[in-house]
């Protein structure tokens, strides 16, 4: 965080004051008030009491009370409590003076929806904000500074701005370091820069200051690994002052925000809540002016359509189904961690992608090789084919060199892994593939001397006893090896080399690098005797061997994930720290480029206001060499004209994106911990393909809701129209009451509609384009709803009518054959919502047997209560005879026989359409 270095400063600041990075090791040091013999005692306690300890700040995680007083603050439940809260007065007041005064039994059926659906949402809460104690974990426990002019270790949380430090190889840099000097070091920045290869420092160097993180090569950043040399440098930020506490502070101000289903399913309470309360006042009103002497009875009534009107099974109904999503993905390797992001991925529109580790294996890899006669005819050899071209005799030198001009080692603990630098384990694994075995073979060929890689240099070299004979192995940069060189292998042997052979080489280098493989030289010679003096020179009078190419390779399963998110009408963006034309590509390769498509910089971007941003995003597949603010900027264009993000990423620096996101995906093996506390959900097989597995996934559920809306909406309109028409005609008691509609309600809906959330998905759900976000009701839903509502009332009011006036005119019999056709038709009405257009008989829509053990466990609820004398008392039911029974039962199948000729309508009318369509083209 070297713009806010002002913070830590402790000597004079300038007028206009630069990063870090930007000045010299004398002015870093005249700021800092230190010097390279260190910071005394005294003076380090006073700089920690000062600026305080080497640690992140961390943010309080929610408490159970905070999450059961969101649970009951929502809309719905808040209707839910002021009707238990007067149907509870109406018992304990009882103005009527009856012998058995009403609402008891309604205000503890709510009490009991409210607490079912309180405790199913706290109980499913996974969502936890761990990031900044990861974060924590990965700050190095000790560090070695100097003070009082003599070398001692500290606990790194007690580091100092103007403490000198040393870095060692295997080192996890504690603190924002400013380098003094270096001994060919190398740091891993991936986890920060999301680079692949280590970043080679020069601590002297004076940058420009709008040099972007990876460039920064006189810097060294806290939770990197230091992979190869030495250095020694000034502590210039610690804690919260660090490029990592910047991270930290960027999730710390970002606040927790509603996903798309959550907006949707809220918005839905809410219109329901205020179309009940409309129709409440509504009904009173009418009632009040009709005869205001039974009030109380009105009362009730208008609390019955309060009740009735929302769909109390909904919330814990929508979060079931959900947390079953949850369990299927973990069979597919997703591991959920907050249950609306199963939803929210199945709306994405846009996914953005980190390169490394996600798109990529994070493993550099030899891909190919240039040996022989590669380079006359200008084309590289695959190194899978490099056998069958050519002979050991062409090969065997560059060979050895990837053996031997190496110190990576093969991890004995973990097969495949690498202790050292990746590109150095690259060439360790290509010699082991083809059949050299490096620990035996080092082992055999003893080093005899060594000339370290340099920066200046920009090369390697080493000798080994090769059977008697004195080898020199050089690796390094091919421009600056070649007026090295003197003689070339070539497929018919050594020979002195031309400047067409150095031309050919230097071009066919130059197209393996616009490939985005990074290019090393080999070249050998024999040499008489080992030099004595340890910096003599070696490199001279070389014989050119060949090349290899690496790169961090895209995962193979990565283009059809691509294709298929495509298909599926879904953006897929690649972010990344890595360099434009590496970035460029990788995403050709995974079809993530296509025409059309623009590719912009983090210089670019900088550049740009956000407005410009905004445009640029409609098209932008690749953003190159961006850092972690810029990876927010773009999540935050993306989201802003509505588009549903999902971004992906292992490191550090993906980590405020990813919670920035509508859902973030991190890397389960590769991924760091802060990634995996900051994302929604991780892949624990780091296969972005899981992704398109969870965007079906996601469809599926979010299908299922809409099913699940319909389902319990349709019933509620049915249950309003009955209570609403009573009170217009002057009813004098009405044809169900409060309690019937919150058994049927929460009894008979709620196993139903759980059991429609596990409905298959529809074979060409990755067909569609993404959901719009908004609401869950789209185009024909609420004509369905409505339509379906009113075949479930027009069945309701017969069983009354048919009660009252053709049987026994009694009221509660009637009342008991109201309630048994609602709750019977709804139960028959949950077949109707597998499919909007295709009839309940048609055969392929995918076996679901839950549905029908949902049913039959309802049917079962409901016989209880209408046969069982204790519950038909406590219900206010009644025995029927067996002619009402029957008309019952054939009343309650009305409503799917009348959806089923709804939708044999709307077929004859879709399929009129097309043809007249068809008809339209022809005639064109």
């Amino acid at each position: 965080m070297e713009e806010e270095r002002s913070k830590q400063s402790v000597g004079k600041e300038e007028d206009a004051p630069r990063p870090w990075h930007s000045l010299t090791v004398e002015e870093t040091a005249r700021l800092l008030e230190t010097s390279e013999e260190g910071l005394s005692d005294a003076e380090a306690a006073a700089r920690l009491a000062k600026y305080g300890r080497n640690d992140l700040r961390q943010k309080k995680p929610k408490s159970v009370w905070r999450m059961i007083w969101e649970q009951l603050t929502d809309v719905m439940v808040i209707i839910l409590i002021i009707a238990a809260a007067f149907s509870l007065v109406m018992y304990l007041v009882n103005p009527t003076n009856s012998p058995e005064p009403e609402g008891l039994a309604e205000c503890i059926v709510i009490l009991v929806v409210i607490a079912l659906n309180a405790t199913v949402g706290v109980v499913q809460e996974k969502k936890a904000a761990n990031a900044l104690e990861a974060l924590k974990n990965m700050t190095a426990p000790t560090a070695r500074v100097l003070r009082e002019g003599e070398e001692s270790v500290v606990p790194a949380s007690e580091l100092v701005p103007g403490d000198v430090i040393y870095l060692e190889d295997g080192a996890i840099v504690p603190a924002d370091i400013r380098i003094i000097e270096d001994n060919n070091m190398k740091v891993q920045e991936a986890a920060l820069t999301g680079e692949s290869v280590p970043s080679e420092k020069d601590g002297p160097t004076v940058l420009p200051a709008d040099a972007p993180l990876g460039d920064r090569i006189n810097m060294a950043y806290s939770s990197s690994v230091v992979m190869y040399g030495n250095a020694r440098g000034y502590v210039v930020g610690t804690g919260m002052n660090t490029e990592v506490g910047r991270i930290a502070g960027l999730l710390d101000e970002q606040d927790d925000f509603d996903t798309p289903i959550k907006r949707k399913l809220n918005s839905v309470g809410k219109m329901l809540s205020l179309v009940g309360l409309i129709v409440c006042v509504l009904v009173l009103g009418i009632s009040l002016i009709r005869d205001w002497t039974q009030w109380v009875s009105m009362i009730m009534t208008a609390i019955s359509l309060a009740i009735s009107i929302i769909p109390e099974g909904l919330p814990a109904t929508s979060t079931i189904i959900m947390a079953l999503g949850v369990q299927r993905m973990a069979k597919k390797n997703a591991l959920v961690k907050s249950l609306p992001a199963v939803e929210t991925l199945g709306s994405a529109s846009v996914i953005c992608c980190d390169k490394t580790g996600t798109l990529t294996l994070n493993k550099m890899t030899v891909t190919c090789v240039a040996v022989g006669d590669d380079f006359a005819a200008g084309r590289e050899t695959s190194a899978a084919e490099l056998q069958a071209k050519y002979g050991a005799e062409v090969y065997g030198d560059l060979l050895d060199g990837c053996a031997l001009c190496v110190n990576a080692k093969l991890d004995p603990d973990t097969p495949g892994n690498i202790l050292g630098d990746p590109t150095e384990g690259a060439l360790v694994l290509f010699a082991q593939s083809l059949g050299i075995d490096p620990e035996e073979y080092e082992e055999k060929h003893e080093r005899l001397f060594e000339q370290p890689f340099d920066s200046d240099r920009k090369r390697m070299s080493v000798i080994n006893d090769m059977g008697g004979r004195n080898m020199v192995y050089t690796k390094g940069a091919v421009d600056e090896m070649l007026p090295l060189c003197t003689h070339i292998r070539t497929a018919a042997g050594v020979r002195e080399m031309t400047e067409e052979d150095r031309a050919q080489v230097l071009a066919l280098v130059g197209s393996m690098s616009e490939k985005a493989l990074r290019v090393l030289g080999f070249a050998v010679r024999e040499i008489a005797a080992v030099p004595e003096e340890e910096g003599a020179d070696v490199e001279e009078r070389l014989t050119f061997v060949g090349v290899t190419g690496m790169i961090d390779p895209p995962r193979k399963e990565v283009i059809s994930a691509v294709d298929a998110c495509h298909t599926a009408g879904i953006r897929v963006v690649m972010i990344t720290g890595d360099h434009k034309i590496t970035a460029m590509a990788i995403a050709r390769e995974l079809h993530i480029f296509r025409e059309g498509n623009t590719v912009i910089s983090g210089t670019e971007l900088n550049a740009m206001s956000d407005d410009e941003l905004k445009e640029a995003v409609k098209k932008c597949v690749v953003f190159a060499r961006v850092s972690p603010s810029d990876k927010l900027r773009i999540i935050r264009a993306i989201r802003a004209d509505g588009s549903v993000a999902a971004m992906t990423g292992d490191g550090v620096n993906d980590s405020p994106a990813l919670k920035e996101a509508d859902i973030g995906v991190a890397m389960g093996i590769t991924g760091t911990d802060v990634a995996k506390d900051a994302a929604d959900m991780i892949l624990l097989d780091d296969n972005f393909a899981t992704i398109e597995s969870a965007i079906r996934e996601g469809r599926r559920v979010y299908r299922n809701i809409q099913k699940v809306i319909q389902f319990l909406v349709a019933g509620n309109i049915a249950e309003i129209l009955i209570l609403f028409i009573a009170v217009c005609i002057g009813l004098p008691e009405m044809p169900i009451e409060a309690v019937h509609i919150l058994l049927i309600n929460l009894a008979t809906d709620s196993l139903p509609a759980v059991a429609l959330g596990v409905d298959p998905a529809s074979k060409n759900i990755m067909k569609h384009p993404p959901v719009k976000s908004g609401t869950l009701f789209e185009r024909g839903m609420v004509t369905r709803i409505i339509v379906h509502g009113l075949f479930i009332s027009a069945a309701a009011w017969a069983a009354y009518l048919i009660g009252t006036y053709c049987f026994a005119h009694d009221h509660v019999q009637a009342m008991t054959m109201t309630f048994l056709v609602l709750s019977i038709s709804q139960l028959a009405h949950a077949l109707n919502q597998r499919s909007n257009t295709d009839s309940v008989f048609k055969r392929g829509q995918g076996h679901n047997p839950y549905l029908f053990g949902a049913m039959a466990v309802s049917l079962a609820i409901v016989l209880l209560v209408a046969l069982v004398p204790p519950l038909q008392g406590f219900f206010k039911l009644t025995n029927l005879t067996w002619q009402e029974w029957l008309v019952s039962i054939a009343l309650s199948l009305f409503p799917l026989l009348a959806v089923e000729v709804y939708k044999l309508v709307g077929r004859i009318a879709a399929r009129r359409k097309r043809r007249a369509q068809v008809r339209a083209r022809l005639a064109a």
